[in-house]
């Protein structure tokens, strides 16, 4: 399984962003410690995903960052991404695992520790916790957990678990004394008014 980067970057397609533009910023600042997660609505067409993920798996590649595509693990496939991630109304862990393959990069949303140790056991590679706050980037999330549940997920597994919902570089820390391995984030970049400042902020916060 290939290095998994600390700040994770999921693309937002929103009306009125360019998740490209924001990656193309991105990268020469994080560079192969950044994992972009392809994310499309839901009503987006296979051929619009599949686009997108090939656009960003070459815009990756010669910075060494790893490319995951959310719950189209086919278009991952066909785009030879560095593996994909899966929600509870996705795939099975087990399932999309197989499909993947022993190799690839296996992440799965996660909440509370029971779930979060049985996903491992079906072969996630790490986990998507959350969300940790409010956020406005996905509608119908559940309410957040906030660092106590984090730490909770965080002791119960052996694999990275990778924060996410309404993550600022200055919540990073917080989330990091409490097991956080990672983080992912929407709004921080995309809505940032300079999307590499606020990378190296994340990193920094990340690093500590």
């Amino acid at each position: 399984m290939p290095s998994l980067g600390r700040l994770h970057l999921i693309t937002d397609t929103r009306p009125g962003c360019d998740p490209l533009a924001v990656l193309r910023a991105a990268l020469p600042v994080a560079r192969a410690e950044l994992v972009v997660q392809v994310r499309v609505a839901d009503d987006a067409t296979d051929r619009e995903a599949y686009e997108l993920a090939r656009r960003v798996v070459a815009l990756c590649r010669p910075y060494g960052a790893a490319c995951l595509v959310n719950d189209r693990l086919h278009v991952a496939l066909a785009v030879d991404a560095a593996g994909g991630h899966v929600g509870a109304d996705d795939l099975p862990v087990a399932a999309a695992r197989h499909v993947l393959g022993t190799a690839a990069v296996l992440g799965v949303t996660a909440r509370e520790p029971r779930g979060a140790a049985e996903a491992v056991a079906a072969g996630a590679s790490y986990l998507g916790v959350g969300p940790c706050h409010a956020t406005a980037t996905k509608a119908g999330l559940p309410d957040p957990i906030g660092p106590p549940g984090v730490r909770a997920v965080a002791e119960a597994v052996d694999v990275p678990v990778i924060a996410i919902g309404g993550v600022t570089a200055a919540r990073v820390p917080a989330l990091r004394a409490a097991g956080a391995y990672g983080a992912a984030v929407v709004g921080a970049l995309s809505q940032a008014v300079d999307p590499a400042r606020a990378t190296a902020e994340l990193l920094g916060a990340l690093a500590c």
